[in-house]
């Protein structure tokens, strides 16, 4: 009786026994299953942190690069009203008390177009140039723009003095009338050159350099 007893106990035990490691062997594989996948997970999440920070730094120079082509328009724009107002200006000894008088001169039998169209400000997408004036007529025009430029230098020797700007509504762009000494107090300078000199070449944006 006492034997048969003893082995009914083993074999409860010895199938304990195997149950356990059973278990055992089961757990270990989940978690060698697991492992795989955890490691999987962590690799993705470097992946797409790594790529994240690579659209980042992309978006940055794509930034930096459209506001070069927009200084490049500013100042082949500005140029463009500034001719305009010096020819609007030699034309007849005035200055033009508005945009559309530089579109169309209507003080010859034959309307003179000066400039070819309102060009937009290229910082702000709008017509929404800020005037200089002197009395009720027009000698500059200037970008509304209060962003810092990125450019500080090699600038036209006619637009030297925009390597101290601090916005781009420092950028001002101007025909000084002969005998005109500058104001100051606007912050425009004396102009430093000649009427021989005032009308430099700016290429248009995109245009190749030799």
């Amino acid at each position: 009786m006492k034997a048969g007893l003893s082995i009914g106990a083993h074999v409860r035990v010895s199938a304990c026994a195997s149950g356990r490691i059973a278990a055992a062997r089961r757990a270990d594989g989940t978690l060698g299953r697991r492992r795989p996948r955890g490691l999987v997970m962590l690799a993705l999440l470097i992946a797409l942190s790594l790529a994240s920070i690579a659209l980042l730094a992309g978006l940055d120079v794509w930034a930096l690069e459209k506001q070069r082509r927009q200084e490049e328009e500013l100042l082949f724009v500005g140029n463009q009203y500034r001719l305009a107002i010096q020819r609007y200006y030699l034309a007849g000894r005035t200055l033009p008390a508005t945009i559309d008088d530089l579109l169309e001169d209507k003080r010859f039998p034959v309307p003179i177009h000066h400039l070819r169209r309102a060009y937009p400000d290229p910082m702000t997408g709008k017509t929404d140039w800020q005037f200089m004036r002197d009395g009720n007529g027009i000698y500059g025009v200037y970008s509304s723009s209060d962003r810092v430029p990125i450019k500080h230098a090699n600038f036209p020797r006619l637009f030297a003095f925009f390597d101290k700007a601090q916005t781009y509504s420092d950028w001002k762009f101007f025909y000084p009338p002969p005998g005109w000494r500058g104001n100051t107090a606007a912050g425009v300078p004396s102009a430093p050159w000649s009427q021989s000199s005032s009308m430099p070449f700016i290429r248009p944006p995109g245009s190749p350099r030799r």
